[in-house]
């Protein structure tokens, strides 16, 4: 499969710190990473023998965007309780999180990076934190479908230690021991982690949440992970109801709490944030933490909306996250542009957040928060070719003047060509790693034998 090519006359958004942009131009990729990209036609002096040419005439040029959070297995239960806040909707939806094994995990994954992908996503992560007993190869089912799709992968060993019986929210049988899970974990490192540079695979240690897991395990986390020279992740402020459990368990903030095992430093970046009050914002900002933003998934659970404009004036990195398919059932990353402008006018206004801005979180923003800004996230000569190709001269799209106010305010533009170190992904809105038929066929097997273990 071709790595090097000549893409000509689209409109190219670079999303680089200068926000550099070309109303027609160029990028040439030579052995999967970015020769030269400018205004005009390629020059001769950078083109590649044998290269394909893309004429994208009436096209959009962006790096790929970026997953900053997600829960793949939740793709085989989406739909479920539709009108449930977040503590409800995770006691509803654990049971049958608990009967997930590799088969289905594998079938979900599938579904979501067919979704991501075919919505502009080249790089992507999945925070898993259930491990029933007997379950098999969860990660390695998540991981050999991201390769079967073809997405750069950042697989999220998760945790919980702290169930119902010890004052946590998950059942008892969906939690693990804490040195097992630290085991497990280290083990996940060991087997996936490539720290090379272009890695397509790397490992973050991702316990679950302050209201999942105990503050050993938090603890024993954070040291595994800088042992090892690998990231963190977890779930901090997402809603009232996590504030009001850890001021009445540990007395103080989600923030404050992070800070107390060691949780606000520059390897970590948050998913939601939502409840973050200015104090809470600052001491992000000096510990360079950065957040997964996931407008949809927090409107469609009621939890309230992220101060995404304050988080960015602070210097905070943001990205933008899917979140886990259940809590939002479209699954598509290219999409949560749009809401997360949207959400963020919604609250303060048309000055709130610019198109740019939110095309910046996307990209340069989440691969700043998977601490990968100097591979990805930005078209600059140097970089890995992962970059999107958006057809703009469609029906829904065709005569609007800023194409990348087509793309952050408009409906979602078809993808022509994606491409993950130059090797294509997607072309024409379909997949090429697999078949969107073959797809559906195995989340439609992995949906009826998960309801047929739920006694349905």
């Amino acid at each position: 499969m071709s790595r090097d090519w000549v893409i000509e006359g689209a409109a190219i958004a670079t999303a680089d710190r200068a926000g550099t942009e070309y109303r027609r131009g160029h990028v040439v990729v030579a052995d999967g990473t970015i020769r030269a990209l400018g205004a005009g036609d390629a020059p001769v002096s950078q083109l590649v023998e044998g290269a394909r040419r893309v004429d994208a005439t009436g096209c959009l040029v962006t790096p790929g965007l970026v997953n900053t959070h997600h829960h793949f297995s939740q793709w085989v239960t989406r739909g479920m309780a539709p009108d449930a806040g977040l503590f409800d909707w995770l006691t509803t939806l654990y049971p049958r999180w608990a009967l997930i094994d590799e088969e289905i995990m594998h079938a979900a994954a599938l579904g979501s990076l067919a979704a991501l992908a075919t919505s502009g996503c080249t790089t992507t992560m999945d925070h898993h934190y259930v491990f029933p007993a007997g379950a098999g190869d969860l990660l390695g089912a998540e991981v050999e479908a991201a390769a079967l799709v073809g997405l750069r992968f950042h697989v999220s060993r998760g945790s919980m230690d702290l169930g119902r019986s010890a004052g946590g929210l998950p059942p008892d049988d969906v939690v693990e021991d804490t040195d097992a899970a630290l085991c497990a974990t280290e083990e996940a490192i060991s087997r996936f982690h490539d720290p090379a540079p272009g890695a397509m695979v790397r490992v973050t240690v991702a316990p679950c949440s302050p209201f999942s897991v105990s503050t050993a395990l938090l603890e024993g986390a954070a040291s595994l992970a800088r042992r090892r020279g690998v990231r963190l992740h977890t779930h901090l402020a997402e809603t009232a109801d996590e504030e009001a459990y850890c001021k009445e368990r540990f007395s103080c903030t989600p923030t404050e709490y992070a800070a107390s095992v060691g949780w606000l430093a520059d390897d970590v970046w948050i998913a939601h944030g939502v409840h973050l009050d200015a104090v809470a914002r600052r001491r992000l900002a000096a510990a360079s933490t950065g957040v997964a933003h996931c407008p949809s998934s927090n409107a469609r659970l009621g939890a309230g909306m992220a101060p995404v404009p304050e988080l960015l004036a602070e210097g905070v990195a943001v990205g933008l996250g899917v979140d886990g398919s259940a809590s939002n059932e479209s699954g598509q990353l290219g999409t949560e542009l749009r809401s997360a402008l949207l959400t963020a006018r919604g609250r303060l206004g048309p000055e709130a957040l610019t198109t740019r801005q939110v095309l910046s979180m996307a990209t340069a923003g989440g691969a700043r928060c998977l601490g990968r800004e100097d591979e990805i996230g930005s078209l600059e000569v140097g970089k890995l070719a992962d970059l999107v190709v958006w057809r703009a001269d469609t029906a829904a799209h065709a005569g609007m003047d800023d194409l990348v106010a087509a793309l952050t305010l408009g409906s979602l533009p078809p993808v022509a060509l994606s491409m993950v170190g130059g090797r294509a992904v997607v072309e024409d809105g379909a997949l090429l790693g697999i078949g969107d038929a073959d797809v559906g066929r195995s989340v439609a097997v992995a949906v009826a034998e998960l309801a047929r273990r739920h006694g349905e």
